[in-house]
């Protein structure tokens, strides 16, 4: 088999549609798992809201969890090479009040 015919086989076509390509902002992440999946839930708070919405759910395998946790360090030190350190700030600047999950 040529070269070109092996690289066409592994090339995976992915379509992303314009309403998913406009992208949901979020400033909170709340994390859960149990023994076969994580569900990452979105949420956007705004100041003064007392009620927020999730509006995103990813659930991922638990291999896929980890694979996305390299991946997003893996692009987090290519960006503070290129922009500088992120800053972290210790206490979130709004309560947050779960229970016992947690946060990103």
């Amino acid at each position: 088999m040529s070269e070109e015919k092996k690289s066409k086989q592994k090339q995976l076509n992915i379509e992303l549609d314009e309403s998913t390509a406009q992208g949901e902002y979020s400033n909170l992440a709340i994390i859960n798992h149990s023994a076969s999946e994580f569900v990452v839930d979105f949420v956007n708070i705004m100041p003064g809201a007392p009620k927020s919405k999730v509006k995103s759910r990813i659930i991922l395998t638990p291999q896929h969890a980890k694979r996305l946790l390299k991946a997003l360090g893996g692009n987090i030190h290519k960006f503070e090479q290129a922009h500088g350190e992120i800053k972290d700030y210790d206490k979130p600047n709004m309560p947050l009040n779960f229970g016992p999950t947690g946060q990103a």
